[in-house]
């Protein structure tokens, strides 16, 4: 299974979220899309899941603050306390012993990341 983890900015459109999928290598292969649960009710990633035709996986701040990401953001941790959503929600959803395909892709516009997660869970 193949999760796309995104972090993303509040003014971020579908079209933001799917520039930053498709930068990351992404697309008719993801089987879950992953958020931090405050982001899950964003009209952006649920018109994208909605879209592709995955379920939307909510993460909770605790699981983004232990996963191990590779991207280190200063802003993203000092908000989140991870140095990227977009790997952590991946890691998170995709389960114990999953792996980043890659470090974060940002979408043109700058307004969303995401990353893709291999793994068992969803």
């Amino acid at each position: 299974m193949i999760v796309a983890g995104f972090g993303f900015r509040a003014a971020a459109t579908a079209d933001c979220l799917r520039d930053a999928l498709k930068a990351a290598g992404g697309g008719e292969h993801v089987s879950v899309l992953a958020a931090p649960e405050d982001k899950c009710d964003h009209p952006a990633i649920i018109a994208l899941a909605h879209d592709l035709g995955v379920p939307l996986v909510h993460i909770p701040p605790r699981d983004l603050r232990s996963a191990p990401v590779e991207t280190r953001s200063a802003v993203a941790f000092l908000f989140r306390g991870t140095g990227s959503v977009a790997e952590a929600a991946a890691l998170s959803a995709a389960g114990p012993g999953a792996r980043l395909l890659g470090p974060r892709a940002i979408s043109e516009d700058r307004m969303a990341t995401c990353a893709l997660a291999e793994g068992d869970e969803a």
